[in-house]
């Protein structure tokens, strides 16, 4: 039997007091299991964001999607885990990443290294933090596509969480583009062959990009077809982090999505929060 589905939103856009309650409530009405913040400057602090989310819910875990290791102090960034964690009634749930936006690094003041040593951080938090708080402190959430950070999840993450993009060679400001399809189920292949000996399999996320609900499937995705060079409508609709069409085009895609591929844990963004709800209705749990 496969896990059941477990559904979050990731709260990009910052807010006002009442008005960050008011959106972290309607994600809990609309069943989502998860509200998520990134770590990102000009988004939301992650940390308080979610301990004032947890002020106003009671059901919803609460994460973050994800920490960008290389901002974070591994000593210091246990302290703000276990914090948050007893002052979110222990519904914390931790995600890391490498990183990849050097312009943001260069923005804080903060070194911008090389993959390699994005990674080697990467991997040195997470051991801190193992070692500081105990390997079960908080379920941890590792994000990534390269080989040594898949590496890593496959050893340490409960969470196991793909973005289905890649970032544009040389790009200091973060610029993703979609991965084919051939190169995600590439990552995945690798990811599988590395956690093939894990005790308990990991939960597999997937972040996704754009939900539309439509009867016109190819006029939604051809504003981003154009943005990438070579790319077709055919191609963008194939691509799992594009959920488009009906209802039950969406819905059958994301249970055809766990039989092929094992997520069984989907995240979609703050703008399409009440787009994806019908989904979460349908298929929350099951």
């Amino acid at each position: 039997m496969p896990r059941p589905f477990r559904f979050g939103v990731s709260l990009i856009d910052p807010a006002p007091a009442e008005e960050w309650r008011a959106k972290s409530r309607r994600a809990e009405e609309l069943g989502y299991d998860v509200i998520l913040v990134p770590d990102h400057l000009g988004m939301p602090a992650p940390f308080p964001a979610l301990v004032a989310a947890a002020s106003v819910t009671e059901r919803p875990r609460l994460g973050t999607f994800v920490l960008n290791a290389g901002f974070w102090n591994p000593a210091l960034l246990a302290r703000e885990v276990a914090t948050t964690d007893a002052l979110t009634g222990g519904r914390l749930e931790l995600g890391l990443g490498a990183g990849y936006v050097q312009a943001e690094h260069d923005a804080a003041g903060l070194p911008f290294g090389s993959a390699r040593a994005r990674v080697d951080h990467l991997r040195h938090t997470v051991e801190e933090l193992e070692r500081l708080l105990g390997p079960d402190a908080v379920p941890l959430m590792i994000g990534g596509n390269g080989e040594r950070t898949l590496r890593l999840a496959a050893e340490h993450a409960d969470i196991a969480a793909f973005t289905g993009v890649s970032l544009v060679t040389g790009s200091t400001e973060g610029k993703l583009v979609p991965m084919a399809d051939a190169d995600f189920e590439a990552r995945l292949a690798r990811y599988e062959e590395l956690a093939a000996g894990r005790k308990e399999p990991a939960e597999l996320n997937l972040l996704i990009q754009m939900v539309v609900v439509t009867d016109d499937r190819a006029a939604a995705v051809a504003p981003l077809v154009e943005r990438v060079p070579g790319a077709t409508v055919e191609q963008a609709l194939e691509l799992p982090i594009l959920l488009v069409g009906t209802l039950e085009q969406i819905t059958a895609q994301v249970l055809a999505q766990r039989e092929r591929y094992g997520f069984t844990y989907l995240t979609v963004l703050e703008p399409y929060m009440e787009a994806f709800a019908p989904v979460v209705a349908e298929l929350g749990g099951k």
